[in-house]
């Protein structure tokens, strides 16, 4: 680069602020989401209507606007990030996991759980929550991608992960688009490598949709 460091050490270096970001931001955000979800369905009621109009308040803001309003207010730094990109991510995985429970929650082993005194808290754990872990691991793969995008976008912004760390967002912006005429390969590097892991992660994400859906088995 115009600094004489190597273009290819430092996206496979990016890689791991990228995936660290991603992953965790998913596992956060799905599993915030998976609980409200699961707490809605179940109980019902006033609960159900205020998890779900807090639900559908996130989705009126788009994911990257809301992300960014997050990193603004906390300030930039790898944790904030984290937290930035997981929230969005809690309301699409709400909405899933909740379908998921109102179709288990009428099965028979949950009327005997609750026939035989066990306390909606043991019934929610014990008998739905393992129930439902199918859309929540395709839901949860689903998301990496978009995750590692938004951490991309951020850092294109200027709002990622501060530096000296290296990220595929704040490389494309910062020598990449200055010196994009004269080494096009500045920009190109972290370009691809931000496509490849979006797209892995949505070819996994599907696979495992694929695996674990009883209904697209045998096709």
């Amino acid at each position: 680069d115009n600094f004489g460091r190597d273009i290819y050490s430092r996206v496979v270096y990016g890689a791991r602020i990228s995936k660290c970001v991603g992953i965790f931001a998913t596992l956060i955000g799905t599993s915030i989401g998976a609980m409200m979800g699961l707490m809605s369905g179940f109980l019902g009621g006033r609960v159900d209507q205020l998890l779900q109009r807090l639900a559908d308040m996130m989705f009126t803001i788009p994911g990257l606007v809301l992300a960014m309003a997050i990193v603004t207010m906390l300030g930039p730094s790898l944790v904030n990030v984290i937290i930035a990109i997981a929230i969005p991510r809690v309301p699409n995985t709400n909405r899933v996991i909740r379908s998921a429970v109102l179709a288990a929650k009428e099965t028979l082993y949950v009327e005997a759980g609750r026939a035989i005194g066990a306390t909606n808290l043991r019934v929610m754990l014990r008998h739905l929550l393992p129930n439902v872990m199918a859309p929540y691991i395709v839901v949860a793969t689903a998301n990496l991608g978009g995750a590692i995008l938004i951490e991309a976008s951020l850092s294109f912004l200027g709002l990622g992960v501060p530096p000296p760390a290296p990220s595929w967002g704040r490389m494309l912006s910062l020598e990449g688009m200055r010196y994009f005429e004269t080494a096009p390969w500045m920009a190109i590097c972290p370009g691809i490598f931000i496509s490849a892991a979006v797209f892995g992660a949505n070819l996994f994400g599907d696979a495992l949709r694929d695996v674990l859906d009883p209904k697209l088995r045998g096709r």
